[in-house]
């Protein structure tokens, strides 16, 4: 299984598309390790500088609704799996987004609003998530302090996630 949790890197918009995560003009790239200096590439939010260290150092996004939006590509998520940001939680997903998460062994977790508000307080104050994958929590810590937040996802998407995705669930069951 993939490392689920580390620093935060906090997204703190809504809407943010494919083409945000990931331009299109990559989408030629034959391995996903090219993905990896263009994730985020195009996103405009003030005060976000895509090239900063904390960029670099994330395991976890912590963002608002509807994540993930426009069009339907994997390599969004590819960007974010050789960034080994194998976690993204927001109050909202687009559809193909958070499933293509689940297909690659990714978590998108999704809380309500009022929780993501919890975890935005700890922005700016060396946040970092930890996920009890077993016990469907995760606990924010920073220098705030901690809380830990419940979290659900369906049986078979904890079992994609278990086996470390999509194909190497069907391996072991087909």
């Amino acid at each position: 299984m993939k490392q689920f949790g580390g620093k935060v890197l906090f997204l703190d918009r809504a809407d943010i598309n494919t083409d945000e995560i990931i331009p299109a003009k990559y989408l030629t790239e034959i391995s996903k390790e090219a993905l990896k200096p263009h994730m985020l590439e195009a996103l405009k939010l003030e005060g976000f500088d895509q090239r900063a260290r904390s960029v670099g150092e994330a395991g976890v996004i912590i963002t608002r609704d509807n994540f993930g939006c426009g069009s339907s590509r994997e390599h969004a998520v590819w960007v974010f799996e050789v960034n080994n940001i194998h976690v993204v939680i927001a109050s909202g997903f687009a559809r193909i987004f958070r499933q293509n998460m689940f297909n690659c062994g990714m978590l998108a977790i999704e809380l309500s609003a009022k929780e993501i508000d919890m975890l935005f307080a700890h922005n700016g104050h060396n946040a970092k998530v930890s996920v009890d994958f077993e016990k469907d929590t995760l606990t924010v810590s920073s220098d705030r302090g901690a809380e830990t937040i419940a979290y659900q996802i369906t049986d078979f998407d904890k079992e994609l996630v278990k086996a470390g995705g999509w194909v190497e669930f069907a391996d072991t069951k087909y």
